[in-house]
């Protein structure tokens, strides 16, 4: 049987998997999915840490007081 992105196992068959696919739509049978793989994972660490960033705003503002610092006598 292949395996889906998310650990999904789906018969290679047209006919096969298009009726499991209606089966699984409908809620007469269900899947049990894998641990996320281990790019998942990082992916949602990664897009925390975006959303952690300062913004570019939030950059200029620092540079330019640490410029004015630096410069300053």
């Amino acid at each position: 049987m292949p395996v889906g992105p998310r650990g999904e196992r789906r018969p290679a068959d047209f006919v096969n998997g298009a009726t499991m696919v209606a089966k699984l739509s409908v809620g007469d049978i269900t899947e049990k999915l894998e641990k996320p793989s281990g790019n998942t994972r990082s992916g949602i660490a990664d897009e925390k840490a975006r959303a952690e960033k300062p913004t570019a705003e939030r950059r200029t503002e620092v540079a330019r007081k640490a410029a004015v610092v630096r410069w300053t006598p």
